[in-house]
């Protein structure tokens, strides 16, 4: 006589549904790196989904190599171009959330796509020092701040450029540029220019923090986990483990696994290989 074997805790249609929604968007792992960004950009562009977080994220931590290449394969795999996506969602949601002048955030991430820079590792000092202080004047130095002079500079220099900026800046002026962002602008705008800031200086460090906060508080933000674990595994995940140690004084995996489960928590520790401290 044929047995029926019943599971002895029955998985509610509420679970199931998020370990399937926690599925799909592991399989961003079966594109290539270029491939994985543009179905996030894909998706974090998507009418009534809108991510913001995660379009700057991408667009703002990205070489200019990468994302001329992002651009090609969006257009080429979805049929509309990267810049009138952002245009037209980011600009829309930008003005639902933010008071700040609304050109600035959104044309940051355009004028992040749209123009390749140079990415060498020389430096025009005496240039670096101009930028210096056009961004003090433009900031720090005047009642209201002048956003389009820090659109043009962090989306046209180069980040040992950057890196240069930020040294001059603390030798003019005595303090650091990151104050000063964060002094001058805020919301989304504030969030781009530092993302752009500290990936030019150490980008383990910027998504140490991008991961950390993604599994503070009641619940983990998954999305962001797996967004970042995903399209970091083949790039410097080490490095990102490493710094994870050093400022929170624990592992990263033991970190990821004390907030995931299952087999979700299985794949994601095996892209982060294993935990040498």
């Amino acid at each position: 006589m044929a047995t029926l074997t019943v599971p002895p805790v029955p998985v509610s249609p509420r679970e199931d549904a998020v370990q399937l929604y926690k599925a799909f968007k592991v399989l961003l792992w079966m594109h290539d790196p270029a491939g994985r960004d543009a179905a996030i950009l894909s998706e974090a562009l998507s009418p009534g989904f809108i991510n913001l977080e995660a379009v700057t994220e991408i667009l703002c931590s990205r070489t200019s190599l990468q994302l001329q290449t992002h651009k090609q394969i969006y257009h080429s795999t979805y049929g509309t171009y990267l810049e009138h996506d952002i245009d037209l969602q980011v600009s829309g949601d930008h003005q639902k959330v933010e008071s700040l002048p609304l050109f600035c955030f959104p044309q940051l991430l355009l004028a992040c796509v749209s123009k390749p820079r140079y990415e060498g590792m020389e430096v025009d000092r005496e240039m670096a020092a101009k930028d210096a202080k056009a961004l003090y004047k433009a900031g720090e130095k005047k009642l209201g701040t002048n956003e389009k002079v820090f659109v043009q500079i962090f989306s046209e220099r180069s980040r040992a450029h950057l890196i240069a900026i930020n040294t001059c800046y603390h030798d003019m002026y005595g303090g650091s540029l990151k104050k000063a962002i964060k002094k001058e602008t805020s919301g989304l705008f504030e969030r781009s220019l530092l993302a752009i800031l500290q990936c030019a200086e150490n980008p383990a460090k910027y998504f140490t923090k991008v991961l950390h906060k993604s599994m503070q508080g009641l619940g983990t933000d998954d999305t962001t986990l797996i967004r970042v674990i995903v399209t970091r595994t083949e790039i410097d995940m080490q490095y990102i483990k490493a710094e994870y140690h050093k400022k929170y004084k624990k592992s990263f995996n033991d970190a990821l696994h004390s907030e995931t489960s299952g087999h979700y928590q299985t794949f994601l520790l095996s892209l982060l290989g294993p935990n040498h401290h």
